[in-house]
């Protein structure tokens, strides 16, 4: 007797269950449903996408003990150890594409690029992806002279791309009430891209409206054995909370230690707004 054994359909609606279906019709034997959700977890941003035509959204964050991201200048090189340093690098390695706002353009000017030791020579770079409501983003930024794709998402009118050796696009979207970029367009439009998995690097500001907004589906934070006072700046810039009903609550899925510092991921959709009736 022929048989063959699926840990799970393929969740793409065009093609789902097709294939067993032509083996069972052929007379093969199919068992389907074997370690299903370990193997949903190998590719958890496509199977996303396909059911829901979104990507997986990650954030990543890296805190102090007691829970700064940065000095109050804006200093913060490095608060994690090289091992979390490489570890993230992991994280955007994975990644379809790596987002970031303006603001973090301006101040850090960072590659955001995947590098691993020994390895970047075989890696497919992440797309690039910066949240620019205003188009102030700098001909001379780094990343704009990397190979591989950079796409600013703006409010304004699409103007054509900037003359550089890697083209930058332009692409509009629709704003929100105060102005700046609407983010469940933005996610919206990082599913029409066909990409599976984004990871966020940005500041408390923009991750302060991601969560407000609900569309994070895992806070991968770093917390590193360090204090940087009170004059810090915080992980998240949120209206100020009076009650503790208030409260926005995250589910913990996995702690580890990465090299000095501990890596923590926490799920649920953006937290949780804990309400008077909980």
């Amino acid at each position: 007797m022929q048989r063959v054994v699926a840990a799970m359909e393929d969740p793409n609606p065009k093609v789902a269950g097709s294939g067993l279906r032509q083996l069972r019709e052929a007379g093969i034997v199919t068992d389907c449903g074997l370690l299903g959700s370990a193997a949903e977890a190998l590719n958890p941003g496509f199977c996303l996408r396909m059911r829901e035509g979104r990507p997986l959204i990650r954030s990543k964050l890296a805190m102090s003990l007691d829970g700064r991201t940065a000095m109050a200048s804006g200093e913060s090189r490095w608060i994690t150890g090289e091992d979390a340093r490489q570890d993230v690098h992991r994280w955007r390695a994975r990644s379809s594409a790596i987002v970031t706002g303006i603001d973090t353009v301006l101040a850090d000017d960072p590659e955001l690029t995947a590098r691993l030791n020994g390895h970047d020579g075989a890696l497919l770079q992440p797309v690039r992806v910066i949240l620019d409501s205003r188009l102030r983003f700098p001909a001379t930024a780094r990343m704009a002279e990397l190979p591989g794709r950079t796409v600013l998402l703006t409010t304004q009118p699409a103007r054509s791309s900037r003359k550089t050796s890697s083209p930058v696009e332009v692409v509009s979207l629709p704003a929100d009430p105060a102005g700046r970029l609407d983010l469940p367009s933005v996610v919206e439009w990082l599913g029409q891209q066909d990409f599976n998995e984004i990871l966020f690097e940005a500041g408390a500001r923009l991750n302060g409206a991601l969560l407000r907004a609900r569309l994070v589906d895992e806070w991968i934070i770093y917390m590193a054995s360090i204090i940087l006072g009170d004059g810090g700046r915080g992980l998240f810039h949120l209206p100020e909370l009076s009650r503790m009903s208030e409260r926005y609550a995250m589910s913990l899925a996995d702690i580890r230690r990465v090299g000095s510092d501990i890596r923590m991921k926490f799920t649920g959709r953006g937290g949780d707004l804990v309400t008077a009736t909980d």
